[in-house]
């Protein structure tokens, strides 16, 4: 139970206060935590100091994101119940955590540590840091949503970008690494994370009970069948078709651009090795940064674009162009640098872009009741997708090569592996409709049309 100034009751928004001190709020917890996609800037101290492989230097991170969707599904009843504010300085205390747990274990050679600290402790801050903004941001934004959520959950795309460099500096150069110097290098991250996230835990506010913006009042009708007035409690909407329609859309968009992001760099170089102007390890380190700015990118206008078009038309765009754009891919191969190279930046736009809009799309459908409890329990489809991705591209490349076979034919088969889960997604999406009155809370119509009388 949360206690004291965490309590939600002590965070309540005095009169006056301005909506747009939240977002930099939630952006102050995503862009500390969004320095899980700066991982890999790790794995090679680890590897030279510790003596570990590759596989068991990614093991922090894959742990962490799959502690990522399981604290998300399993504490986001927690996160509605006390705030969040309580969330966020449970994330803080457990990321941060993390990073000093992981200090400890490279200093002593502890491997184990670097595990449990980063992946398992710094892994729940991960999950419950990402849902705890979301709800408060919807009830702050009920006439912009999917802006609202693009803001915050762009700085987890973002949060890589100043993530990767300043922990390589940190780091210096190979020759300087010691398990002195990477202990230290992950004491000050939890240090500095902490100060930081901080910001977020007291500046953020709900807002009083019944509260609107200036001059915008709720259509009764919404205009759109697609939005509910009623409001859905978790426990009912995963006993929804249209909760496990979203799950599918969201598992295999990610899928589909994670299969990318997560090979970007081998990719890029695989696929134009057999040309005549072959790409270097700089080339190809661009591209991942371009692939990090648009995910980022992607997040904030794609999600805002959605309160202008609607939910259901935006994820036709994420889901049937990201297909096209996979085709091309396919069918081009490396004729085209630019192409490949425009199609990839397009696609990781898209998978940003359905991170953003899918809380917003959950609140169309479910009301703004228990949305963050929700969007928690959704973000399993994350941790599927998370392992799904990397599995099929990876697998398929290393069986090519053992056939082998090079270049573009190393990713040909997983390429259409993609467009057909994208074209599961389209379908999924086409499939969702407004949820049946009898999953409703029996206080909503009654809440609603008081709320009409007195306005």
């Amino acid at each position: 139970m949360a206690l004291g100034f965490l309590d939600r009751s002590h965070s309540v928004a005095p009169a006056g206060w301005s909506r747009w001190l939240i977002p930099p709020a939630a952006l102050s917890v995503h862009l500390a935590i969004g320095q899980a996609y700066a991982w890999s800037v790790f794995k090679p101290p680890l590897e030279k100091t510790l003596g570990l492989t590759g596989t068991q230097s990614a093991l922090p991170f894959q742990l962490g994101i799959v502690m990522l969707g399981l604290s998300a599904a399993f504490g986001g009843t927690l996160v509605e119940r006390n705030g969040p504010r309580w969330a966020m300085f449970v994330s803080m205390t457990c990321f941060s955590s993390g990073f000093l747990i992981s200090a400890l274990g490279v200093a002593t050679r502890q491997y184990w540590l670097v595990v449990v600290g980063y992946g398992f402790v710094g892994g729940i801050g991960l999950g419950i840091g990402y849902i705890s903004p979301v709800s408060t941001l919807i009830k702050w934004f009920p006439d912009r949503p999917g802006m609202a959520t693009g803001i915050a959950i762009m700085g987890f795309g973002g949060g890589a970008l100043i993530a990767s460099p300043w922990s390589s500096q940190m780091l210096g150069a190979a020759a300087n690494w010691t398990t002195g110097v990477v202990a230290v290098a992950f004491g000050v991250h939890g240090v500095v994370y902490a100060v930081f996230m901080s910001l977020g835990v007291f500046l953020v506010r709900v807002p009083p009970d019944g509260w609107r913006p200036a001059g915008w009042t709720p259509k009764t009708d919404n205009g759109n069948a697609m939005i509910t007035t009623a409001d859905v409690s978790a426990a009912n909407a995963i006993k929804t078709p249209q909760f496990w329609c979203l799950w599918v859309i969201l598992c295999f968009n990610v899928t589909a651009g994670i299969g990318i992001l997560e090979k970007a760099s081998p990719m890029i170089t695989d696929f134009f090795k057999q040309t005549s102007v072959p790409v270097g390890a700089g080339a190809a380190a661009g591209f991942v940064a371009l692939l990090s700015l648009t995910n980022m990118l992607g997040r904030f206008v794609w999600s805002s674009t959605s309160d202008l078009v609607g939910r259901r038309n935006i994820y036709r765009l994420y889901l049937g162009a990201g297909a096209l754009l996979y085709l091309v891919i396919a069918l081009t191969t490396n004729s085209s640098k630019l192409l490949f190279v425009l199609c990839a930046l397009v696609i990781l736009s898209f998978y940003g872009g359905g991170f953003a809009t899918i809380p917003a799309y959950l609140k169309d459908l479910f009301g703004t009741f228990q949305v963050g409890a929700i969007h928690g329990r959704l973000l399993t489809a994350w941790s599927t997708a998370g392992v799904l991705g990397p599995l099929i591209v990876n697998a398929i490349a290393d069986g090519q090569k053992s056939a082998g076979k090079q270049g573009p034919d190393l990713y040909t088969t997983s390429f259409y592996i993609m467009i057909g889960l994208l074209v599961i997604g389209f379908v999924a999406n086409e499939l969702v409709r407004p949820v049946n009155p009898k999953f409703h809370e029996p206080a909503a119509g009654a809440a609603v049309r008081a709320e009409g009388k007195a306005a």
